[in-house]
């Protein structure tokens, strides 16, 4: 199949999140079916890793709970996921951290350099939108100036004639 034909597809699937990386700690708010009923689940904890790519991106998040490791692998894309806060943007080397999988107790979590910051989905689609007005307002200033240059070269066009005019003579 061709490749093309299938991002196009995935265009529609894609969900706007928040930008995720190795090291940060988030909240994934989570929907659980439970019989009829469906709730949300909150799961707090780092992301050790991020695998695929495109509609097939996953992310690995690890938290502990009552001294015990837990992992859960979210797709980033996916209708289960609900909702994903960036609690702390953490500063790492390494692209996966399965390193912390070894550690116990407060370095079980501990990420260099974080640093407190807070982005959700509500507030992509708000930078989306801003980006989008910024667009709009340094297109209208692109089509000024591309008047005057049209303007500017109409006068360099009407000049040439006359010299070439001139020359003729």
């Amino acid at each position: 199949m061709d490749t093309k034909v299938l991002n196009k597809v995935e265009e529609d699937q894609y969900k706007k999140r928040p930008e995720v990386r190795v090291g940060d700690t988030v909240r994934l708010h989570l929907k659980i079916k439970e019989g009829d009923r469906e709730r949300i689940q909150v799961f707090e904890g780092v992301v050790i890793s991020i695998k695929g790519s495109g509609l097939s991106k996953n992310l690995v998040v690890r938290k502990i709970s009552y001294g015990i490791g837990v992992e859960k692998i979210v797709p980033l894309h996916s209708d289960v996921l609900e909702k994903i806060e960036v609690i702390k943007r953490g500063t790492v080397r390494k692209s996966k951290l399965y390193y912390l999988r070894k550690r116990v107790g407060k370095r079980a979590l501990k990420v260099g350099m974080a640093q407190d910051i807070y982005l959700t989905d509500e507030e992509v689609e708000e930078i989306i939108k801003e980006d989008l007005k910024k667009a709009k307002e340094d297109g209208v200033e692109e089509e000024e100036e591309n008047e005057v240059e049209n303007e500017e070269s109409e006068e360099v066009e009407e000049k040439k004639e006359l010299n070439k005019e001139e020359k003729q003579e």
